[in-house]
């Protein structure tokens, strides 16, 4: 019994390392040169930015969602019409889901290290692929 009181309080310290650190990443928005503000639109036509990492890719420009927090990601696939500011510069794009061969090349080219996934819980990640307009 003492064992499964240990284990419990494991996984809940590690669930709040996850909250917090998704929090922080989520309130501070870090940015810098690998990142991009990407502004996405609801159903109502408001609009959210987000600032995402930025990954280059056979010449391609694509964004991951990395964490659990990914309601940006929802946005861009129900309404696939973006914007996004690159180099200071705000531009249109067609956010395509990523799949198949094209998804392990991204993957493989822009792997996470394991403190940053054990940081976020091991999300699943799904990459979109900005296709200007």
């Amino acid at each position: 019994m003492k064992a499964l009181k240990v284990i419990a309080i494991l996984l809940v310290v590690y669930v709040l390392i996850v909250v917090g650190f998704e929090t922080m990443i989520g309130t501070m928005q870090p940015s810098g040169g690998g990142t991009i503000v990407l502004t996405t639109f609801d159903a109502s036509g408001g609009s959210h930015d987000r600032v995402v990492s930025r990954l280059d890719s056979d010449g391609k420009l694509y964004v991951a969602a990395n964490h659990w927090p990914r309601a940006w990601f929802r946005r861009a696939l129900e309404n696939p019409d973006v914007e996004a500011t690159v180099d200071g510069e705000k531009k249109n794009f067609r956010a395509v889901r990523v799949e198949g061969a094209e998804h392990d090349r991204v993957e493989s080219e822009n792997r996470h290290g394991i403190v940053f996934r054990i940081l976020t819980g091991f999300p699943p990640r799904y990459f979109v692929r900005l296709d200007p307009r």
